[in-house]
């Protein structure tokens, strides 16, 4: 007769395959969330060491195009050409290149009324990258830089200046500062947060360590003739700005950073342009881990090219709002179940372990500037916000192969908020 077990015998077997099971679970969990935190705390302490680029004696005006692509942004392309001319540069020195696509007539004649340069382009299909093809295939000016403007953004007078003077140092390209222009909802305040939190991390932390900035897709600058026939490679529907970052890190060129020189942007301010903007941004990331992970694998073994390798698993990270609400609430749940089911106590110290660095992650990476009681008032937001972007997660199929617009409004300077 064969032995039985007893309910009790069950119950005990039962239980250890399930404690089994969590522990597994909660392993890899850590794993995931721990590697991401460490890698964002790593580049926000050494960003906290970060010394602005000196700027060299200038030896010449370089001639400047400021090309500014734009997409029925009727509303607030005047006002943006206007504040664009007004730069302390000298005028012969830059021409401000309006690409306008699908504007309308009035817009059209309105901005011919300017000391500027308007470029008409309409495509089937729109993207950023066949406005700025089109437009410097019809250019005739001898440039020597070529910098990159969203439709919304606002340069600091001294913009121009500032990036004729980096580029005494012979980069290839340098990526401004781009701030917030706007805080006026809760929504914007998050979203300027998030957006000074990467300046520190991929911008500041980066450049400490010798790797180089990471560039946002407006307020940067190029060297001219390198830029125009890269850009003539260029397919991307979204993240262009991607597919340009990846194609200099793996041929080695370095990208500086200003962080000095400021460009003011637009922060989103309702719910869905959040959702639609990140869609667009976290398709375009997976898109190009997916296409380069193999590939910087190989330049880093065969090359010793970490910027290559860096910039694609900086792709795969999770966003930074997302991170913190995991680890803050995953941390919680396997706490409890920790103390609960009396696990092992090396558990219960990674989970306030990683949670801290998360944290002190954070705090790290914002400016002291956004301590004060809007930003308070705004972290009420927060958990809408992870929500917000947990949904453009689970969205983001096929998002980088079709135009996602984002439309602005006419906002002037934070600083009249």
């Amino acid at each position: 007769m064969k032995p039985t077990l007893n309910k009790n015998a069950k119950y005990l077997i039962m239980s250890s395959y399930s404690l089994i099971i969590l522990n597994i679970l909660q392993v890899l969990i850590l794993v995931i969330l721990g590697f991401s935190t460490l890698y964002i705390f790593l580049f926000s302490l050494a960003g906290l060491f970060y010394k602005q680029l000196h700027y060299p004696e200038i030896s010449r005006l370089r001639k400047i195009a400021v090309l500014i692509p734009g997409y029925k942004e009727d509303d607030v392309i005047i006002d943006v050409a206007k504040e664009a001319l007004a730069q302390d540069y000298p005028g012969e020195n830059y021409d401000v290149v309006i690409i306008a696509d699908s504007f309308q007539p009035e817009t059209i004649e309105r901005l011919r009324m300017l000391s500027i340069k308007v470029i008409e382009v309409k495509f089937e299909k729109s993207t950023k990258s066949k406005a700025l093809n089109k437009a410097m295939e019809q250019l005739t000016g001898e440039y020597d830089i070529a910098v990159v403007l969203d439709a919304d953004n606002l340069m600091a007078t001294d913009f121009l200046s500032k990036v004729n003077a980096a580029f005494e140092m012979n980069y290839m390209a340098v990526q401004g500062h781009r701030a917030a222009k706007n805080m006026d909802t809760h929504l914007a305040i998050l979203d300027a947060a998030s957006e000074e939190i990467n300046n520190h991390i991929f911008r500041k932390g980066h450049r400490v360590l010798g790797l180089s900035s990471a560039i946002i897709g407006s307020g940067m600058a190029f060297k001219y003739d390198f830029f125009k026939t890269m850009m003539l490679s260029v397919t991307a529907i979204g993240g262009f700005d991607k597919e340009i970052e990846l194609k200099m890190l793996k041929n080695n060129h370095k990208i500086a950073y200003l962080d000095d020189a400021l460009v003011y942007d637009e922060k989103v301010q309702k719910a869905e342009v959040f959702s639609n903007q990140r869609r667009r941004w976290l398709s375009a990331q997976l898109h190009y881990f997916r296409q380069d992970f193999g590939s910087s694998v190989k330049a880093l073994v065969t090359r010793g090219n970490i910027d290559y390798f860096d910039k694609a698993i900086q792709f795969i990270q999770p966003p930074r709002i997302l991170l913190l609400g995991a680890v803050l609430s995953l941390g919680t749940l396997f706490l409890l179940l920790n103390l609960f089911l009396k696990t092992n106590s090396i558990f219960i110290y990674l989970w306030i372990s990683v949670a801290v660095i998360c944290i002190l992650s954070f705090l790290f990476s914002i400016p002291g500037a956004f301590y004060n009681t809007r930003t308070l008032k705004a972290l009420a937001s927060l958990p809408n916000g992870m929500l917000l972007m947990f949904g453009s997660l689970m969205k983001i199929r096929g998002a980088n192969k079709q135009f996602i617009h984002t439309k602005h409004s006419a906002v002037k300077t934070q600083q009249n908020q």
